[in-house]
C-alpha cells in the first residue's frame, strides 16, 4: 500500500477516534449532571427544579447523535480512501453534508437510544416519586 494512503488513512481514523471519544465524553458528562442535578435539589421537594435534569439529558444527546453522524461520515470516507488508487489520495477530509435523515437516524440509532432513554426513565421515575 502506498505511504500517502497510509497517512490519509490514519489521519482519517484519527478524526474518528476524537469523534468517539467526544461522544464517550458526552455521556459521562450527562450523567454527572444529572446525577448532580439530584444531589443539588435532593433537599427540595419542588419538582419544577427537577425538570432542569431533562435540560443536559436532551442537549447532550442531540449533541451525541451529532458526533455519531460524524463518526459515520468520516467511516464512509474512510470506506472511499481505502478503494481508491495509489495516484487519487490528495489527502482531502471533505465529506457529503449529512441531511436531517442521517441525523435523524443518529438520534434514534441503538447506541442512543439504550444510554438517553434509560436516564429519561429514571427521571421520570424520581420526578413521579416526589
Amino acid at each position: 500500500m502506498d505511504t500517502n494512503k497510509i497517512q490519509h488513512l490514519q489521519m482519517i481514523l484519527g478524526i474518528i477516534n476524537r469523534m468517539a471519544s467526544n461522544s464517550f465524553a458526552l455521556k459521562g458528562w450527562t450523567v454527572t449532571l444529572v446525577v448532580g442535578v439530584y444531589a443539588f435539589w435532593g433537599q427540595q421537594s419542588n419538582k419544577k427544579l427537577f425538570l432542569i435534569a431533562y435540560i443536559p439529558i436532551i442537549a447532550f444527546w442531540l449533541l451525541d447523535s451529532f458526533y455519531l453522524l460524524q463518526e459515520r461520515q468520516f467511516r464512509k470516507l474512510y470506506n472511499a480512501v481505502h478503494q481508491l488508487e495509489g495516484y487519487g489520495i490528495n489527502f482531502n477530509i471533505e465529506r457529503k453534508p449529512g441531511t436531517l435523515v442521517a441525523y435523524y437516524r443518529s438520534v434514534i440509532s441503538l447506541t442512543e437510544i439504550l444510554f438517553y432513554i434509560p436516564l429519561i426513565g429514571i427521571a421520570t421515575i424520581i420526578l413521579s416519586c416526589l
